[in-house]
């Protein structure tokens, strides 16, 4: 069999969702890059948006942004992280996006004559997007994930698409089930019946499992194991533990461990080769030690109940800690709590605070008065998207004396609105899909806190608005001492505002999280936890007063 073929592997659920099917489609991708493979990555989700843009997190988590635009499921996230690809949006399909086309294609005609059914025609887009991860380049593998579960109903016409291109690419596709080992503490035993019946529904659709993957809480026994490949057709060899593990950068790790990527390799006739992963060891070696000095950061945010809405922001974190052989302690700080709580209560503990993006009014006093304490306190503080609109509100009323400064966002009667409409996005009505998305270039100023991050002057990094700096404050907000450190291409659009004088107190537009690695942490964040890690926190907590009830007055 010629290797000039790519091969194909698909991953599937089945018993309950969230057992980590991402993490093992991208700790897989590790493995394989890890041996010289080229490796695709690509989520397929069973609802019917056309992305997960106009969700809420609490629904859905973070979306995660790609550098040409396309909103995506956090999972991408995950596979950017752990194989160092820049991902696209090829590499995430919904079935929304899928009907969307078939329907289009039917209204221009191409469909004449036929009527248009879930087979052939929404099965055949969806292989289509399978192979479509190979037009811009070619690589050994593409590695699928199909969110849901085996037995959802809106994943059959995925799985059904699966099933017809394992048929047409005969020897040339694995299939990896992950599934759930429940062990019952009163009985002391595991239960392999749920992995039976998953693998049972999948059989059903015509799916042959080839390899499973089995989360579980305790090491699962070679009895155990023996019992489930019995019952499901597969090797003992390819049934692999998956233990519950301390971080998710263990799991690659883990599944080197389990010669996961050894069986995925045999049974595609493909060459083993020799393994590099030692920077991912290392990473590895450093999150784990136990005596490392410890950084406080507080994120002060509105789903801070929900972590998986800052999910990114908070892997940059702790990618950054490492980098600064420091250990990361996250303080959770409700913004609308921040507005009725002394904030000496709730942040004097933090060796720096973090302002991430969102939307809507809620809890945007409580950011403004965070963003106040961080200024006067001269504790370091990165603002991310809103939280740049937020530290320029904070700056504009109690620096430049704009009385109800605000941006047009949560108040459009404010009579200085120093955030404002993109200019482009005035007359925009439909919410989906048609804010500032993807990257864009921004120039940087020398000798500032954002030149001596990047040590460059010019980036790109990827957007996620609707609203900017309004031009019109400009000239006041620097006689007054902030600095626009970063601007887009002649100098049209404010993209990072820095204060001078305070030890690090740096905010941009961008959303500079989606592009930090485990052992490639994004250099704002390095230096906001470089920072963080120096700073003196008794010496600075005397340093100034507080005044948050005139703060709260306004």
């Amino acid at each position: 069999m010629s290797h000039n073929y790519p091969r194909f592997i698909f991953v599937t659920g089945g018993v309950v969702s969230s057992l980590g099917k991402g993490i093992i489609a991208a700790s897989l991708g590790v493995l394989l890059k890890s041996q010289g493979y080229t490796v695709a990555i690509q989520k397929f989700d069973p609802y019917l948006n056309l992305d997960p843009g106009t969700m809420s997190p609490y629904q859905h988590g973070e979306v995660f942004v790609t550098d040409d635009g396309c909103e995506t499921d956090l999972d991408l996230g995950h596979y950017e992280r752990f194989i160092d690809e820049s991902l696209s949006r090829v590499n995430n399909v919904t079935s929304g996006m899928i009907f969307w086309d078939v329907l289009n294609k039917e209204r221009r005609g191409d469909y004449l004559g036929h009527t248009v059914q879930i087979i052939p025609h929404i099965t055949n887009e969806i292989k289509d997007r399978i192979t479509q991860t190979l037009d811009s380049h070619k690589v050994d593998f593409v590695i699928t994930e199909i969110g849901g579960t085996v037995g959802d109903i809106e994943s059959l016409p995925f799985l059904e698409a699966v099933r017809q291109f394992e048929f047409e690419n005969k020897g040339r596709t694995v299939h990896i089930h992950v599934t759930l080992v429940p062990y019952l503490e009163p009985s002391g035993e595991f239960k392999t019946k749920p992995t039976q019946h998953s693998v049972k529904d999948l059989r059903e659709i015509g799916i042959h499992a080839d390899v499973l993957v089995c989360r579980s809480q305790y090491e699962l026994k070679r009895d155990i194991k023996e019992k489930i490949a019995l019952f499901c057709d597969v090797s003992p060899e390819a049934v692999i533990a998956c233990i519950d593990a301390t971080s998710i950068y263990d799991v690659p790790m883990n599944m080197e461990h389990e010669a996961l990527d050894d069986i995925v390799l045999e049974k595609l006739s493909m060459e083993r080769k020799p393994k590099e992963l030692s920077e991912w060891k290392n990473y590895v070696r450093i999150i784990h030690q136990t005596n490392l000095p410890k950084v406080k950061i507080a994120i002060v945010g509105k789903y801070t109940a929900l972590s998986d809405a800052y999910l990114s922001v908070v892997e940059s974190l702790k990618h950054a800690a490492a980098a600064n052989n420091a250990s990361l302690e996250l303080i959770w700080v409700d913004a609308e709590t921040l507005q009725h709580e002394d904030p000496k209560f709730l942040l004097a503990d933090a060796n720096g605070i973090l302002v991430p993006g969102g939307f809507g009014d809620r809890g945007i006093e409580g950011m403004v008065i965070a963003a106040k304490y961080a200024r006067e306190k001269n504790v370091p503080y990165l603002g991310l998207c809103l939280g740049m609109h937020i530290a320029v509100i904070e700056f504009g009323r109690h620096v430049v004396g704009l009385d109800n400064a605000h941006s047009t966002e949560f108040d459009d009667s404010t009579p200085h609105p120093v955030i404002d409409f993109l200019p482009d996005q005035r007359a925009v009505r439909k919410k989906g899909g048609t804010m500032r998305l993807g990257a864009y270039p921004c120039m940087i100023k020398e000798g500032t806190k954002l030149y001596n991050a990047y040590q460059s002057h010019s980036i790109s990094e990827r957007h996620r608005h609707r609203y900017e700096f309004n031009n019109t404050f400009r000239e006041v907000y620097v006689q007054n001492g902030m600095v626009f450190s970063g601007t887009s291409p002649g100098d049209t659009l404010v993209e990072v505002v820095e204060l001078p004088n305070h030890p690090w107190f740096v905010a941009c537009q961008f959303h500079p999280e989606f592009k930090s690695r485990p052992y490639k942490p994004h250099p704002l964040f390095t230096a906001f936890l470089k920072h963080s890690v120096e700073r003196d926190d008794k010496k600075l907590s005397q340093s100034s007063s507080f005044d948050n009830a005139s703060l709260r007055a306004q």
